[in-house]
């Protein structure tokens, strides 16, 4: 009889990778600070060999970056370096979509409409980080569901640099709002199979989400000039 082997468990370097990454996303480090590896052992509870190969797996990301003689740091974009991201990742998040529209399966759009509705009550309660964390799901999968592994893994390098500045576009409660309704249209092209519509709303989300952003840097330089 043949038995389906396991999933071996994360090796601890992948599960310190994801504390780190959930982080730099959130927060915890803010964009430019340098990594203490001896602050971040004793935060985490690890030694610096795991942790070394945690940082290594997120500079392959791009969400830190490795300078000699001088360890690592968390990413920041500048606004160019962010105007130009996003516009490939608007074109990425627009073909994921107009494929995904015409690819996607009955089971597929089932767990994205159940990911949708659990983003919908982390947003009625708030839940910043909850929501975030099911965002990126449905974004996953709605580029799962394009069926084209040259376009996901392309997809997942670009996105990782933006990460942390997607996370944060979304403290504004405006824009928040404005974003859950995208959400919305998101679910509902998708459920009609219309890679038009899909397109359309992926495009504007991505537009939107980049002119969040680069509001939030503005006012970050603003603020600092004025410190």
């Amino acid at each position: 009889m043949s038995g389906v082997v396991p999933l071996p468990p994360a090796t601890l370097h992948e599960q310190v990778a994801q504390r780190l990454r959930r982080m730099l996303v959130e927060g915890g480090i803010a964009p430019g600070a340098k990594l203490n590896e001896r602050e971040l052992c004793e935060e985490l509870l690890v030694s610096r060999t795991p942790l070394r190969e945690a940082i290594k797996m997120l500079a392959a990301e791009g969400l830190v970056e490795l300078l000699p003689n001088r360890g690592a740091i968390a990413v920041s974009l500048s606004e160019t370096d962010v105007l130009y991201t996003f516009e490939v990742m608007a074109g990425l998040e627009a073909l994921s979509g107009e494929l995904a529209a015409q690819r996607v399966t009955d089971a597929e759009l089932a767990e994205i409409k159940a990911l949708h509705f659990e983003m919908l009550a982390a947003y009625t309660r708030s839940d910043l980080s909850t929501y975030y964390g099911l965002n990126a799901r449905i974004h996953s999968a709605i580029n799962a569901a394009a069926k084209n592994p040259v376009l996901t893994a392309t997809y997942n390098q670009v996105n990782a640099r933006l990460q942390a500045l997607r996370f944060r576009s979304n403290q504004d409660g405006a824009k928040w709002k404005r974003a859950v309704m995208e959400h919305e249209k998101m679910v509902d092209a998708l459920t009609t199979r219309n890679p038009a519509a899909m397109r359309v709303v992926m495009l504007t989300h991505l537009h939107n989400k980049r002119d969040a952003v680069i509001a939030q840097l503005r006012q970050a330089a603003v603020a600092g000039g004025a410190a």
